[in-house]
């Protein structure tokens, strides 16, 4: 199996419990990392510094902490770690979430059997303070021809779960801040028109930490114009019809703009499995 490195981010607001467990789950997969790119998006708290400096003492020559002056947000972020990461198998974990112990030995076999792949993501089980507490399985199409005719109108990779090649991702530009809170979706749409190939597991492999203002933020004028803005990039640069860019934005907004209770339910039964 290759080797692969691990990419994460972390700002001040994190909580430093969240990111030692998160940590931890990826320090104990089956098949462990022999290179940690860890990216501080800006000035921590004394605990998150905490966190991060017990694991770099434990785990000797692991780490790559790379330290950002301000907070850029985290596609610059991603985009400065990326630069450090040893191998090209790269595998995304975000700094509240909990990967099981397979995760990585599943992509890792699935990359070796099918050396074509580019990206291999996995199904995402979002969970509410306590992980024996699911709320919702998010299930994406398998195929590489499901996944492009999925991208049309959706996601079609959970990104905290992925697992790409680094060089698919720079040949595509890598992430970019040009539609805040779709960064992304961005970068997906931008690597499948260079004809990449991906694929989900359809095994749980990643543990999503859910909030009670997950859905609130998904929500509101702000929100909606940020979506608008991007759907339009994706119809002018004709990775979709406007069938399905029409499709996209009139659901996107009802979405948007129900009460946040009827938003998360909306969430749960139409757009998750």
């Amino acid at each position: 199996m290759e080797h692969y490195s691990i990419l994460m981010s972390v700002y001040y607001k994190e909580k430093p419990e969240y990111l030692s467990e998160s940590i931890q789950s990826m320090l104990h997969q089956t098949v462990p990392p022999d290179d940690f790119v860890l990216v501080c998006d800006g000035p921590l708290t004394p605990g998150l510094d905490q966190v991060i400096d017990h694991f770099v003492q434990q785990e000797k020559g692991l780490f790559q902490v790379i330290r950002l002056e301000k907070n850029q947000g985290l596609g610059n972020a991603l985009n400065a770690g990326m630069k450090y990461c040893k191998n090209d198998l790269v595998a995304r974990m975000d700094s509240d979430d909990i990967s099981l112990p397979e995760r990585c030995e599943l992509q890792l076999k699935k990359f070796e059997e099918s050396p074509e792949l580019d990206i291999v993501s996995g199904t995402v089980l979002e969970f509410l303070e306590r992980t024996d507490n699911i709320l919702v399985r998010k299930e994406l199409p398998e195929t590489n021809e499901e996944i492009y005719k999925f991208a049309l109108t959706r996601a079609p990779f959970n990104h905290p779960v992925a697992m790409y090649r680094r060089e698919a991702v720079e040949r595509a530009g890598g992430y970019r801040g040009d539609y805040p809170l779709f960064e992304d979706y961005y970068l997906w749409v931008r690597m499948l028109q260079n004809h990449v190939i991906g694929y989900n597991l359809k095994e749980p492999v990643y543990l999503f930490r859910a909030d009670a203002n997950m859905y609130g933020r998904r929500g509101g004028f702000g929100y909606l114009k940020k979506m608008c803005k991007f759907r339009t990039y994706m119809y002018k640069s004709h990775f979709c019809s406007f069938r399905h860019y029409l499709m996209a934005i009139v659901g996107q907004s009802i979405v948007c703009l129900v009460p946040t209770g009827l938003r998360r339910i909306l969430y749960n039964k139409l757009l998750r499995n």
